[in-house]
């Protein structure tokens, strides 16, 4: 475990990597104590800065859905990370790369929650019932920290995540078969990746029944109108200034951003 001194220090450097675009050494590396607890702390203390600077709580992300991923990271379960409301996209936006460091991006699906819900005992029907609607999204993903990592470094690092762009056909979540929504993910007219969302634990709310069990056991819990990204259903795509992407969801509609 980490002293609260070296828990700020390493939420220091995240954010320092975060403003000068250059990745810090991995904390695992820095700190070999560190202990996944301490790495959703570290989280905890990025966000409250990143907070008390004008940024606001728009939601929760989930990764480490797929059980390929959670293998390569020797990991039993998904992680989860913030969504803070700068860095939320629409679609068709011009989004600058430079403000990344090394993006990529994922097909997902984001739930925005119709009430407040929380653990422990969540079920999928209980996230089902609790969505106002459910809306295609992408999530670009980035390391502040240098590669290979840790769990550890990947937690603290909020998840690895960096933006989210929303956009298609909204629906509520019981209009569809949520576990059967498919998308095409392709980077400058060629079609990159394609997935199926039932890839996401078997059912993209599972994901979000773990994540308000999990927030539970730290007095927290999700709430009216936030926006949570289940995880993704392709495998991470590079992008760079010049790309343009187009995911197509078919029945539920696309969405098409580019990379200036």
């Amino acid at each position: 475990m980490l002293t609260d001194d070296q828990r700020r220090e390493a939420a220091a450097s995240i954010l320092r990597a975060e403003e000068t675009r250059i990745p810090v050494v991995q904390l695992s590396r820095t700190y070999p104590e560190m202990e996944i607890e301490d790495a959703y702390r570290i989280q905890d203390l990025w966000a409250d800065e990143r907070i008390a600077r004008g940024a606001r709580l728009a939601g929760h992300k989930i990764g480490l859905t797929s059980r390929a991923m959670q293998m390569a990271s020797k990991m039993t379960e998904p992680d989860y990370g913030r969504i803070l409301d700068d860095a939320l996209f629409n679609d068709g936006a011009q989004i600058p790369a430079t403000r990344f460091i090394k993006p990529r991006l994922e097909v997902e699906l984001a739930f925005v929650m119709g009430e407040d819900l929380e653990g422990p005992g969540t079920r999928i029907h209980d996230v089902m019932r609790a969505t106002e609607y459910v809306v295609p999204a992408l999530e670009i993903i980035d390391y502040r920290t240098e590669v290979p990592r840790a769990i550890t470094d990947t937690i603290a690092d909020n998840a690895a995540f960096g933006a989210i762009v929303v956009g298609g056909r909204v629906f509520r979540p019981f209009d569809v078969d949520v576990r059967w929504i498919g998308a095409t993910l392709s980077k400058n007219g060629i079609i990159e990746e394609s997935g199926v969302s039932a890839a996401i634990m078997g059912h993209p709310a599972a994901g979000i029944a773990w994540l308000v069990n999990k927030l539970a056991a730290v007095g927290a819990g999700l709430k009216k109108g936030q926006i949570v990204l289940g995880g993704s259903f392709t495998r991470p795509v590079d992008i760079a200034p010049g790309d343009v992407i187009h995911a197509d969801y078919g029945p539920c509609g696309a969405i098409g951003v580019s990379f200036t």
